[in-house]
């Protein structure tokens, strides 16, 4: 696990990355970095796709776990694959004191085999979420996507023009928009 936590921390987020990177550089270090400038801690983890559900899950609960040390308000979620088994995670029993989860790539289905089937958890997810989703998404096509999340009362979604899953030419604008979505359940208190 990876913390960073700028002086001025306000919330961590605790972030799991896609199927295929780490934690240590890439999109995960840059999203990271964007977002200690606005006053965001992150707790970077590792997820493994081979390995069963149930202890992906329990990897999810280690990290929550850890980020409650920082005694900041704590978002959830991550890159892709990530965010969907933290997703999965607080469906199948809620993650102690995660005020929302936040998607930066949401897979809604493999590359060229439009589906929903990874979104059926999603309805059991009992506190606000955010997707954040590029218009050339080939793992989400948003004719399916934006009625999901249509569906969903506590769900926003925040498109971003001419970016693929990859979300790497649009970092500053995921940060920025996480920030906007976070700060107010961040000064909520919690009940």
């Amino acid at each position: 696990m990876i913390l960073q936590r700028p002086p001025d921390a306000w919330a961590v987020y605790v972030l799991a990355p896609g199927a295929g990177g780490g934690i240590e550089r890439g999109f995960m270090q840059s999203f990271a970095d964007a977002l200690a400038e606005q006053g965001v801690a992150t707790l970077r983890h590792e997820l493994r796709p081979v390995d069963p559900k149930p202890v992906l899950y329990a990897r999810v609960r280690e990290a929550v776990a850890k980020a409650s040390y920082e005694e900041l308000p704590i978002f959830a979620g991550g890159k892709s694959f990530g965010g969907r088994m933290t997703s999965e995670a607080q469906a199948q029993e809620p993650l102690s004191g995660v005020r929302g989860i936040a998607f930066a790539g949401f897979p809604l289905h493999p590359p060229g085999k439009p589906g929903t089937s990874r979104a059926e958890h999603l309805p059991r997810v009992r506190v606000p979420m955010l997707f954040l989703q590029g218009t050339r998404d080939e793992l989400a096509d948003l004719s399916l996507l934006k009625p999901i999340v249509a569906a969903l009362p506590q769900a926003t979604l925040h498109v971003i023009e001419g970016a693929d899953h990859s979300l790497r030419k649009a970092i500053g604008e995921l940060a920025r928009t996480f920030v906007a979505w976070a700060r107010p359940l961040a000064q909520r208190s919690e009940s």
